[in-house]
């Protein structure tokens, strides 16, 4: 009955009741887990890029990338690489969002480092390297272009650029043919490829090739030597080695067997290799790589499955095994990828197989060969 008269004597206030709970839930908060959030420094979620023509005089212009949490400043630092994009270095002053390309940087490719600030800290990001800066004057010929191949009717040539100055970004191909002594060349109707098919016309002449490097400010032809004498088919010798140093070649007929002619105890041959064009030039660009296939009794064959592939793997595509054609050859394209090594002096090494449709992948007439291409960035 005490405690009764006590409650009936000192009832509670709607406005007490809400005090009691707001008290309640704020002491639960206080021995809760959720702590406050804490600010945290700019994270790089995109890397930066840069915009802009890259020729010598041009302005770029940094891209700052995204970031997360809320960066309120950003700051740059323009860096000057190599042709390869590496061994990069500081530019002096060069510190705003805008860099203006001078001659130093012609030849070379440039990035941008760019930092983002708040309050919590800062981060640092770099863009990719650019594409190789260009002169502001066409391209001048360093060495001379080359070309590789067996100069005898049904065979195939292949033009080398050569080296050029101030970064040209397209090349053409003109072919012509001379007299026996190199002399009165006349450009060959419609044979503006960097390969050339050797037909009978050519039978008793010589050949060269006529690249012209092109930029935007213009453009320079460099003429290659001439060939040895074209010879009838089967009778020609190696003008100059491919890519891989070596010269394989033998000449052949060009009339190939199909594969299921070839039989043990003959076997595939890889017998020539070249690729287009002769080097790696670009980080982005794809190149192609031109196997023929003939046998132990140096028959052209069709129909061979040529399968291609660089080593280490992760350096360039993986294309599917593909066959050859009605003169042995097969034409495979590739990709540079992320490891890629690029830089002068570099060079990837590629497995080649040929084998015969149905046969153990290691066994049967099968052959395997490695071969390299050089990397040279322009």
């Amino acid at each position: 009955m005490h405690i009764r008269k006590m409650f009936y004597r000192r009832p509670w206030s709607l406005l007490g009741i809400a005090a009691a709970v707001a008290l309640a839930l704020s002491l639960a908060a206080g021995t809760g887990s959720a702590q406050p959030t804490q600010a945290q420094a700019p994270v790089s979620t995109s890397p930066p890029t840069i915009e802009g023509s890259l020729r010598d005089g041009q302005t770029l212009t940094a891209g700052n990338g995204t970031w997360s949490n809320n960066p309120t400043r950003y700051t740059y630092r323009w860096q000057r690489c190599d042709g390869g994009g590496q061994n990069c270095v500081n530019v002096p002053g060069a510190t705003q969002r805008t860099f203006v390309l001078r001659p130093a940087d012609v030849g070379r490719t440039v990035r941008v480092l760019v930092t983002a600030i708040n309050a919590a800290g800062q981060a640092t990001a770099n863009s990719r390297p650019s594409s190789v800066v260009a002169g502001d004057a066409p391209p001048q010929s360093q060495t001379r272009p080359t070309i590789s191949g067996t100069p005898a009717v049904g065979e195939e040539l292949t033009a080398n650029q050569g080296e050029f100055t101030n970064a040209p970004d397209r090349f053409a191909y003109q072919w012509q043919r001379c007299d026996v002594d190199g002399a009165n060349c006349v450009s060959v109707a419609g044979a503006t490829s960097q390969t050339y098919g050797i037909r009978s016309a050519d039978l008793g002449r010589t050949l060269r090739v006529q690249v012209t490097a092109r930029n935007d400010a213009g453009m320079t032809t460099a003429t290659s030597d001439r060939t040895r004498v074209v010879q009838a088919a089967g009778g020609g010798a190696t003008t100059t080695g491919t890519t891989t140093g070596t010269t394989t070649s033998s000449g052949g007929s060009g009339s190939a067997v199909s594969v299921s002619q070839v039989a043990l105890p003959d076997r595939l041959i890889i017998s020539r290799v070249a690729f287009i064009p002769s080097t790696i030039q670009s980080r982005t660009a794809s190149f192609t790589a031109r196997f023929r296939i003939t046998d132990t009794r140096n028959r052209a064959v069709q129909g061979a499955l040529v399968f291609a592939q660089g080593i280490p793997f992760g350096r360039v595509s993986t294309p599917a095994e593909q066959p050859t054609d009605a003169n042995g050859f097969v034409q495979i394209t590739f990709q540079p990828a992320a490891g890629l090594v690029f830089r002068q002096g570099a060079s990837v090494v590629f497995f080649v197989r040929a084998r015969k449709p149905g046969d153990n992948l290691l066994a049967g007439v099968s052959t395997r060969r490695l071969v390299q291409v050089r990397v040279t960035p322009r």
